[in-house]
């Protein structure tokens, strides 16, 4: 059985008080406080409840993901009791997929990266559905021990209707970069929550991307344990086929001198397609001397595409660096297609390669060049798909 390496975990596992508000609701372990959503509530108003009922309301299952894992020599993946997830855990549930996930798992698992490793290869993970008639609930805890320098790359794929947390606690002065590639079937149905504890002095970078899948909602949550905390976060999403990709997500700059920095970009095509993105930043009163930016762009590839982005910032204080987001949504760049169509490139390679270039950015701060060319290569699979209906949004 595992165990994380890192002392006083249990001091450190209750959540910081956070202001009760529409834009982060109460969490508890209670599964009586995240009421099945009936879609009028302001965190659920955008999610296609209906489609996600079935695994909100489920019972417990036996089913679980096939996982695939070549893990290195010091690192451990094991198992734990449900209640010492709960003291381990960065926090509890925020909203009802994450409860209902803790609720009907019997254990969690826990990923253990011990104080002091350095890893030059990144350490990945497969997990994989099979039927989306099974329901799967996980939680899956991850300790990254003081001082450690790590890449970890988790994949999703396959066919399946899956809730899960995942807890993310990095310690004193270490590195992590954490990639999750969602490259679901068609007909996957996922709702989960990530909470990432930054330890003092570390610096944190998480890769999001989300692709295929049904219905997609994804809870970000992140907070301080610590002054000198770095946390960058990016993600990428396609949206086509009538799908819903939604990230909502919140950090909280609870300590001094902590920093954070949001980059998340979308491609939503089709009649019925809709990608949601809603950003809150809280920056508390004792955050003196933090420096935070969140941004969000969306590209609309076709008519009766949809994208909703809603960015927030709530400061408590004013001695600070710098605070700010931004929000984008809009067609293609008139003057890049101009360019590149008057040095004779086709209209529909040209639209191809600014879909190309709007991601490349993203992609390419990963660094680890495996996972890089993958991630390409699933970008390319989508504009294979949309290519031929790639047309102005007007």
């Amino acid at each position: 059985m595992a165990q994380p390496v890192d002392s006083g975990a249990e001091a450190v596992a209750a959540a910081v008080e956070t202001p009760a508000s529409h834009l982060h609701p109460k969490v508890s372990w209670d599964l009586e406080d995240h009421p099945l959503p009936k879609g009028r509530e302001e965190v659920w108003r955008f999610t296609p409840v209906r489609k996600l009922t079935r695994l909100l309301s489920g019972e417990p299952t036996d089913h679980g993901f096939e996982v695939i894992a070549a893990l290195p020599a010091q690192v451990s993946l094991g198992t734990i009791s449900e209640a010492r997830a709960r003291v381990l855990s960065v926090e509890p549930p925020a909203d009802r997929s994450a409860a209902i996930a803790c609720h009907n798992t019997r254990q969690a698992s826990v990923l253990d990266i011990p104080a002091g490793l350095e890893l030059d290869e990144p350490v990945e993970l497969t997990f994989r559905g099979t039927g989306v008639d099974e329901r799967i609930y996980e939680h899956l805890i991850v300790n990254v021990g003081r001082a450690a320098r790590v890449k970890l790359v988790f994949r999703y794929e396959g066919s399946t209707a899956s809730a899960g947390k995942i807890d993310v606690r990095v310690g004193e002065g270490a590195q992590l970069d954490f990639v999750t590639l969602s490259d679901w079937a068609p007909d996957a149905l996922r709702a989960a929550q990530h909470s990432v504890r930054v330890g003092r002095d570390a610096h944190v970078r998480t890769v999001q991307a989300s692709l295929g899948g049904a219905v997609t909602r994804l809870i970000e949550r992140a907070t301080f344990e610590g002054s000198g905390g770095q946390l960058e976060q990016f993600g990428l999403y396609f949206v086509d086929g009538a799908r819903h990709v939604e990230h909502r997500l919140f950090i909280d700059h609870n300590e001094p001198h902590t920093r954070s920095e949001v980059d998340y970009r979308g491609a939503v095509q089709g009649e019925g397609s809709h990608s949601v993105w809603v950003g809150d930043v809280l920056i508390r009163k004792q955050a003196e001397g933090i420096n935070t930016y969140e941004a969000n762009k969306n590209l609309l590839l076709t008519p009766g595409a949809r994208a909703d982005s809603i960015p927030n910032l709530e400061i408590e204080t004013g001695n600070i660096e710098g605070a700010g987001h931004s929000s984008t949504t809009g067609r293609f760049d008139d003057e890049q297609l101009f360019y590149l169509r008057s040095r004779g490139i086709p209209e529909d390679e040209a639209r191809r390669l600014v879909v190309q270039g709007f991601f490349v950015d993203i992609i390419r701060r990963i660094q680890v060049p495996d996972v890089e060319e993958r991630l390409m290569a699933a970008v390319d699979r989508e504009l294979d798909v949309i290519a031929p209906e790639i047309g102005d949004p007007r």
